[in-house]
């Protein structure tokens, strides 16, 4: 039986109850979505999608051991393997040891971090938006270390590296991607949690 989205918002919304935490993960579920296209996985865009929806379900209950719970909280679902492996991928070389493999898994490693620090730079803009952010705004932010400092830089350059993205290219293909559902994103968000977002 596959998981439907239905099903994985009502987990992400039974353990994450932040309207940031949402935000973030509706960010990084249309991040994925818009790469399994652009990779050409269409035929897997909801999977990929799933993946980003959930990567950090257990995150808001259980901050200081993050992907120790995702398994068991992923079981009420009845998850498929291929997806606990992805969401615990996610975070390698600091909360587990698990590497990420597949394309995917690399992806979703890359920009996890990075969608952050780029919905940070956005509310810094007078349109608190990406449509009108430009690849230099950012480069200029990741740059600046003191700027969004809870974005861990060196898991975004180690992801570019994992998928042999020159760095600048992982920062257009996201902001890009971001652009892409930005609309949607804030309307569904509103609908879920009465807030507007970023």
């Amino acid at each position: 039986m596959e998981v439907t989205r239905e099903q994985a918002l009502e987990l992400l919304q039974k353990y994450n109850k932040e309207p940031f935490h949402i935000q973030h993960a509706l960010t990084v579920e249309g991040t994925m979505r818009y790469f399994a296209r652009q990779k050409g996985f269409d035929e897997d865009e909801e999977f990929w999608g799933l993946v980003g929806l959930l990567h950090d379900v257990d995150y808001e209950k259980y901050p200081e051991e993050h992907t120790a719970h995702s398994r068991e909280i992923l079981n009420e679902i009845d998850a498929p393997e291929e997806m606990i492996h992805a969401v615990m991928s996610h975070a390698w070389g600091i909360h587990t040891d698990v590497k990420p493999h597949h394309l995917m898994e690399k992806i979703l490693y890359a920009t996890d971090e990075l969608t952050g620090l780029i919905g940070a730079a956005a509310l810094m803009r007078p349109s608190k938006s990406v449509m009108d952010m430009e690849l230099k705004s950012v480069k200029k932010k990741f740059k600046d270390r003191k700027f969004a400092a809870g974005c861990n830089r060196d898991v975004i350059m180690r992801g570019a590296e994992l998928l042999e993205y020159d760095l600048d290219e992982l920062l257009s293909d996201t902001l890009d991607a971001m652009k892409s559902f930005e609309e949607p994103m804030r309307a569904e968000l509103a609908a879920l949690t009465g807030e507007k977002g970023e």
